[in-house]
């Protein structure tokens, strides 16, 4: 079999947890924060899981991470 290439925009974006869950940045931090409140913000630092029915595509995306 010849190897799988990365794609390079899911490898920037995604982690893969210890169990195997796939870890993303939440949206909506990157600009117009000056209505967004401070607890807002704060919610939004934070990394998430991917839905789960998403998961299937995204490894496919980052088969060696």
């Amino acid at each position: 079999m010849p190897k799988l290439k990365t794609n390079k925009g899911a490898a920037k974006r995604f982690s893969v947890t210890s169990k195997g869950r796939v870890k993303r940045k939440k949206a909506f931090k990157s600009h117009i924060l000056t209505k967004k409140t401070p607890k807002r913000k704060r919610a939004l630092r934070k990394m998430t899981l991917i839905n789960k029915r998403d998961e299937k595509n995204v490894r496919r995306l980052i088969p060696y991470k």
